[in-house]
């Protein structure tokens, strides 16, 4: 059983990437499909397919994510978990900075939904803040 299901896509999408895998498999939530859109929109990863799966008497839902490789390495080159279910940070939209200088972003669970670090900034919402991607 895991205890933090977005951390798991992302270190997911990490370990696949870095030993150069082309799809990955995740059990789906409506959190993980807007945290994946989020990184298709951004160009981390370049697809997200939600599908089912029927396994005798039951129906699965799962997120299947194509990754990304520009120049044979991957689009996702890091990846810091912020918030846990133990430890959760908030942050106030004045105070959401750029991530490596702005060329990573961090994703807030906000009043409106998630967002990436820039669109809450742009509406001035702050959240819970996800984790940073680089």
């Amino acid at each position: 059983m895991v205890n933090d299901p977005i951390a798991d896509m992302l270190i997911r999408i990490k370990n696949a990437q870095a030993v150069k895998g082309e799809q990955i498999v995740v059990p789906f939530s409506r959190v993980k499909l807007k945290i994946a859109n989020i990184l298709k929109e951004t160009g981390y990863i370049s697809e997200v397919e939600r599908k089912n799966k029927k396994a005798k008497k039951t129906e699965h839902e799962y997120l299947q994510l194509t990754l990304k490789y520009l120049d044979n390495q991957g689009g996702l080159g890091g990846v810091k978990l912020i918030s846990r279910p133990s430890r959760r940070m908030y942050v106030k939209a004045t105070e959401i900075k750029p991530v490596r200088s702005g060329y990573g972003m961090a994703i807030i669970s906000t009043s409106k939904g998630i967002l990436s670090s820039r669109e809450a900034k742009k509406l001035g919402l702050g959240g819970e803040i996800i984790c940073e991607v680089w």
